[in-house]
């Protein structure tokens, strides 16, 4: 594929970037954005990637395009059972543990079903969490999230300092197609 001025003035529109917003992000003046759509000058090859990079990079889906919204969360004096039925009713496999306003740890279900056993229902969760989920920018794109989902079942997302959504490995599953 040869990349002319035509086509990144399609890529760039697409994008919903204006000329002077695209030369803000590649870091040049936006007269030479003009000209290269133009077709008047032949820019660098570094000034040629650094464009497709800003273009394609924005055509990515964010976290906040595919996030679950509506975080439930468990408090580490909780039982089992209670976190257990909540799992259930609401379909979910992990819940932020949080205390006041801090994420502390991770109930899973995981944790849950390795210690199953007579006296598990009162068991406080503060006692089988896990470490808190990863926290990622609801700005953040996708691919900063899957290899976090490699090793994590899922993954907090912020707006600021509050968190906004959850994205789990089945929300990465529904982006396929």
């Amino acid at each position: 594929m040869t990349i002319t001025g035509a086509t990144i003035k399609r890529l760039r529109i697409e994008a919903k970037l204006t000329q002077k917003k695209l030369a803000e992000l590649v870091g040049v003046s936006q007269a030479h954005i003009a000209k290269i759509e133009q077709g008047k000058v032949d820019p660098r090859l570094s000034t040629v990637n650094k464009i497709l990079q800003v273009l394609t990079e924005s055509k990515e889906k964010k976290c906040k395009d595919i996030m679950t919204r509506g975080v439930i969360f468990a408090k580490p004096e909780d039982n089992i059972l209670k976190i257990s039925e909540i799992m259930v009713r609401h379909a979910i496999s992990q819940m932020p543990v949080i205390n006041g306003r801090k994420v502390v740890g991770t109930i899973t279900e995981e944790n849950i079903i390795q210690r199953l056993g007579s006296n598990i229902a009162e068991e406080k969760v503060e006692r089988i969490m896990d470490p808190p989920l990863p926290i990622v920018s609801e700005d953040a794109n996708l691919s900063t999230v899957r290899p976090l989902l490699e090793r994590r079942q899922g993954v907090l997302v912020v707006r600021g300092k509050k968190i906004v959504g959850i994205i789990t490995r089945s929300d990465i599953l529904k982006t396929i197609g």
